[in-house]
Order: C-alpha cells, then sequence, then structure tokens
C-alpha cells in the first residue's frame, strides 16, 4: 500500500528533494497535499505534475492566482497560515512532511501529532522553540517523528538499534564552513561578512548567521 504524503514547504530545498524521491519511488508514496509560503510558480508547476489532492498557498493575497490557473485539473486550493495548520488533519494523510522555514513549522507539527501523523521533520526551529512540548506530544499521541534534516537524520540512522541508555555523548561534526581550521585566536577576529562567505551552502544571510 503507498503512503500518502503531504509535504508542507514543497517548493524549498528539502520539499523539492522529496519529490525527487517520489519520482524514484512512484509505488511507494501517493502525494495528497502540497503547500508553500508564495512562490506560487513553482507550486503550480508541482501542483499540475504531481496532481495531488490539495495546494495551500500560505499568503492569502495569492489565492486568487493559484486558484485560476489550477481550476482546470480538480485540485483544490487553500490559502492562509491556518489552512496549513488545518489540512495535514486530512484523513486521506499518513505522513507530513515539515519542510517550512522557521517558526511558521512548529503550529502544522503540533496538528499532525494530534492527528495520529507519522511526522518526518526537517524542521529543526519547532524542537529548539517547543521541543519539550513536541516531544511530550508525540509520546502523547504514540506517533513516530523521523528527522529528515541531514545531521539529525544521521544521528537518527546512526543510533537505530541502539541501546539509548548506553550513550553518554553524540558529536556532531561539522560540514567544513569558513572557519575550518582556523586557530582559537584567529576565531576572535571573526567578523559578519567572514561568517557569511560560507564555502558549502548558499542558505541566505539569516539562516547562515542564526
Amino acid at each position: 500500500m503507498k503512503k500518502r504524503i503531504a509535504i508542507l514547504g514543497s517548493t524549498g530545498s528539502i520539499g523539492k528533494q522529496a519529490l525527487e524521491v517520489i519520482d524514484q519511488h512512484p509505488d511507494k508514496f501517493e502525494l495528497e497535499v502540497l503547500s508553500a509560503l508564495k512562490n506560487t510558480d513553482l507550486l503550480i508547476k508541482q501542483a499540475i505534475k504531481y496532481k495531488p489532492n490539495s495546494v495551500v498557498i500560505g499568503k492569502d493575497d495569492l489565492y486568487t492566482s493559484v486558484s485560476e490557473q489550477l481550476e482546470p485539473y480538480d485540485i483544490k486550493v487553500y490559502a492562509g497560515e491556518k489552512s496549513i495548520w488545518q489540512i495535514v488533519e486530512m484523513d486521506s494523510i499518513d505522513m507530513v512532511l515539515i519542510a517550512m522555514v522557521g517558526f511558521a513549522g512548529l503550529m502544522p507539527t503540533i496538528y499532525a501529532i494530534k492527528a495520529k501523523k507519522q511526522i518526518a521533520l526537517a524542521n529543526k526551529e519547532s524542537l529548539v522553540v517547543a521541543g519539550e512540548l513536541v516531544t511530550k506530544l508525540v509520546q502523547e499521541h504514540k506517533v513516530s517523528l523521523i528527522p529528515v534534516d541531514s545531521e539529525h537524520s544521521a544521528i537518527f540512522q546512526c543510533l537505530t538499534g541502539e541501546d539509548p541508555d548506553k550513550i553518554e555523548k553524540i558529536y556532531l561534526t561539522a560540514s567544513g564552513g569558513p572557519f575550518l581550521n582556523k586557530s582559537v585566536e584567529e576565531l576572535t577576529k571573526v567578523k559578519r561578512k567572514d561568517a557569511l562567505n560560507h564555502p558549502n551552502w548558499d542558505m541566505g544571510d539569516k539562516i547562515t548567521i542564526d
């Protein structure tokens, strides 16, 4: 039986990678929902290609544009922040991939957990700001939460089958940023512009600094 998926943040990096996985395994996944904050052009292209049950555009003022262009395809269109929260409660959804950026991913995560959906979480901010709450809800509603962001997924996979009581520390290695091989003295003189000059990732100024 195919796993029915909702991808929240389908126009971002992780959302697009998730769609590539679906392309590679069409026998295992069925796409139910796509959502984006404001990238209407890509969201519409994705919707036409994958034909989900529904799409949600985060910005209310973009509803008409998306709705008109998807009208011939019999795809339901919703708009607004609360629509993203509520769409995950659909009975036809088995798993929700939270690939939204920042604090915006918290409420959809909470709604999805309460609706007893399996959670694939790429939004680490949800755990940073409300880790205790999210963990409590996961245990209370007996759902699985799978980390899919690179570092967290690596830890998750390494710990599979291990006894957590025997683990004292986890060392998370860096990916080779701009300060690799710098001395302690050199690090005391680092400027903002130096941090923004990342050799491996183009994440935008705010995410890079944060």
